[in-house]
């Protein structure tokens, strides 16, 4: 997909402040805390379309509204995945601004997990 100059800009600048994971590290760090979330921020429509078997799902047009009632736990580990790490950059970055301490933007996003064999679902 091809994006536009100002959108690139805000993702680089919300990339500048938040952590990103690869497939590998996501998959380890979901292991290792049972408690962690997988949190699919990506429209509706898409999430219909497939998704993580073990997957979540805050859209980013209502993530910020949302966030705190569904994880009210500003400690809980978040692993947000989108399309392909753009939109979960910027979910990243607005999470972190709320006060949550352990949250990820999964790099590559939907496209890396489904060309990884990642278990998805509708």
């Amino acid at each position: 997909m091809q994006h536009s100059p100002g959108f690139l800009s805000l993702v680089t600048d919300a990339k500048s402040r938040v952590r990103e994971l690869n497939l590998a590290a996501a998959r380890a760090r979901l292991v290792a805390n049972p408690e962690a979330v997988l949190l699919d921020v990506r429209e509706e429509s898409e999430w219909a379309a497939g998704h993580a078997v073990e997957a979540q799902h805050l859209g980013k047009g209502i993530f910020e509204r949302d966030l705190e009632t569904k994880f009210p736990a500003k400690d809980r580990e978040l692993i947000l995945y989108c399309g392909g790490g753009f939109r979960s950059a910027l979910t990243a970055d607005a999470a972190q601004k709320m006060g949550y301490a352990c949250v990820w933007s999964l790099d590559g996003g939907y496209k890396a997990m489904v060309a990884a064999g990642w278990p998805m679902t509708r």
